[in-house]
């Protein structure tokens, strides 16, 4: 048990300590800084920009920034649906699987455009080769613009900043070239060596014991795992995602991919000190997000270490854990940091079935994806933070009775009306979809039996965590949902739709909103938001949001299951 903790630490430990200097170099990557990486990567640059016709030294308002990344996402989502509508007769398909209905292309589509991969179909029969490395692409560009929108919103939030914000395009070829693809090819290889399979040949077979012939499905997996785990898009190659011997093999694998998966929501936050030049603020937020995390961290963790309540009660010795759904190779510890730093991240991978967790700690999953901001994904993590910060600010000037102030700028109506629907628009999307599906299926739970294989309050937490996935962009699931209908395909898909592109508008137009107000230098009323006192009042925002918006579904669900015999 010692052991499993300390691989725990370590994942935490080592993530951090890589964070800080990834951070400062994004930071300068994105203020324009010389970097190690300029001499061998802006040929490639230049070659990106050339292609696209874009000037990438021209200024953009944060309006232009949000028209580029609306019209070249509308681009990639047309694409996307005409590859996986006529997978069947396109090239790269050496098993012959089928194209996708139109439905599920648009789920699909929309899922890996928001950079949510939520998943209703089977990777090694539902694409072909081809469709695989369109939906790699994706996750590349979507992780990049998340990237790209949150270094527009750092740009406005520098002290002499005003209505004039970068180029979006600009930021957005560097998020790939100058940190996805040479971090991706590092995992990559490492994945490759511990026997990630990458290759473009069709199923390989052999004769099993018993005498069997068994087909086994490979591809290019290897190049996806490395970009699904860094951009936090969590799409698998496999239809177990990462609890696949192929895109998950050892525990040394487990340890390197959970990794990936928390380093540049963190490296963000210390990006953020370096544009800002407030290295406080940046350890400020950092704290808060880590409490929370830890928060939901430890007591998921010491649930499934400690067996299932249900399986004690039939006298069944529990020595490694709550095993159900889980891999003999990771353990449930090592599981259990999994499901956190996948939900607390919009990332949505998943190294155990997240269905089988004991009933708290998927409620505890469920909360990760519910607050969607401590770490969260790459860049939209600290969007969704930025909102709870001026909540916290405006909401801390009013008690104390100093002027509502965010470095320099006064936050004033029009600001608190855009974060208040933003901070609400989550719980909406998510109370309100499960409230339309639970009512379809009481209406008639013998029609749509097939949606639910646990009713009960444990087939409401399938359903509330299907909803809660899809607004958090996470893409993980309670797979015990029956999700590849006309019904859950669409109903995801507008979902995922609103929830990626209503948060990242709200921020960016209140950051450039504030960016062109004129800067107040601090003085003795200047409320101080780098510190532990502010730090605790953003936290309690959060906890109160969480806590009046979503505590009464989870005492239907995961809840009422922990406390039912």
């Amino acid at each position: 048990m010692n052991t499993e903790i300390s691989g725990i630490v370590f994942i935490f430990i080592a993530a951090v300590a890589l964070a800080i200097p990834l951070g400062r170099y994004i930071g300068k990557v994105y203020n324009g800084d010389a970097t190690w990486a300029d001499k061998i990567l802006s040929p490639l640059d230049k070659i990106f920009f050339k292609l696209g016709g874009v000037n990438p030294t021209k200024q953009m308002t944060w309006k232009q920034h949000l028209v580029a990344l609306l019209t070249i996402n509308l681009s990639w989502f047309v694409l996307s649906m005409l590859v996986l509508t006529n997978m069947s007769w396109l090239p790269l398909n050496p098993d012959g699987n089928p194209s996708m209905s139109a439905d599920l292309a648009f789920n699909t589509s929309v899922s890996f455009v928001t950079n949510t991969n939520l998943q209703h179909y089977s990777g090694e029969s539902g694409l072909s080769y081809l469709g695989q490395m369109i939906l790699m692409l994706w996750q590349f560009i979507s992780a990049a613009a998340g990237m790209a929108i949150c270094a527009v919103v750092f740009m406005a939030m520098k002290e002499k900043a005003n209505d004039k914000l970068g180029n979006y395009y600009n930021f957005f070829v560097k998020s790939v070239t100058r940190v996805l693809l040479p971090l991706s090819i590092i995992v990559a290889v490492v994945l490759l060596f511990n026997g990630t399979p990458m290759t473009i040949e069709g199923k390989s077979q052999f004769v099993s014991m018993q005498g069997d012939t068994v087909n086994v499905s490979r591809g290019p997996a290897a190049a996806q795992i490395a970009i699904k785990q860094l951009g936090t898009n969590g799409g698998g190659f496999f239809g177990v995602n990462s609890a696949h011997p192929f895109e998950n093999p050892n525990y040394f694998t487990n340890i390197v991919e959970n990794l990936c998966i928390i380093l540049i929501p963190i490296a963000l936050i210390f990006a953020l000190g370096y544009i800002v030049k407030r290295k406080k603020l940046a350890w400020t937020v950092f704290a808060v997000m880590t409490i929370g995390f830890l928060l939901l961290l430890i007591p998921t963790v010491m649930n499934e270490m400690h067996g299932n309540a249900a399986i004690a009660k039939m006298n069944i010795g529990q020595p490694m854990g709550s095993m159900e759904g889980k891999e003999i190779r990771f353990g449930a510890a090592a599981s259990a940091m999994w499901a956190i730093s996948t939900t607390c991240t919009s990332n949505g991978s998943v190294n155990a079935m997240h269905d089988s967790f004991t009933p708290l700690s998927g409620m505890f999953a469920m909360l990760g994806m519910m607050i969607n901001s401590f770490y969260g994904g790459v860049g939209v993590g600290f969007l969704n933070f930025y909102i709870f910060i001026i909540i916290a600010v405006f909401i801390s000037g009013l008690m104390v009775g100093r002027t509502p102030e965010f470095l320099g700028k006064k936050i004033e109506a029009r600001e608190m009306k855009i974060a208040a629907i933003i901070a609400l628009l989550h719980p909406l999307l998510i109370l309100a979809g499960t409230a339309i599906a639970s009512h379809i299926y009481a209406q008639d739970p013998t029609a749509y039996a097939a949606w639910l294989n646990n009713p009960g309050n444990h087939g409401f937490s399938e359903m509330l965590y299907e909803f809660t996935s899809s607004s958090a962009n996470n893409g993980s699931g309670f797979e015990g949902l029956g999700d590849n209908t006309p019904f859950w395909n669409i109903a995801c898909g507008i979902v995922m739709l609103l929830a990626r592109f209503l948060p990242i508008i709200g921020p960016v137009a209140i950051a450039g909103t504030l960016a062109s107000k004129k800067y107040i230098p601090e003085s003795a009323g200047t409320l101080k938001t780098d510190t532990a006192t502010f730090g605790l009042m953003v936290f309690a925002v959060i906890f109160i949001i969480a806590a009046l918006a979503f505590f009464p579904a989870l005492t239907l669900g995961p809840i009422a299951e922990y406390f039912t015999p």
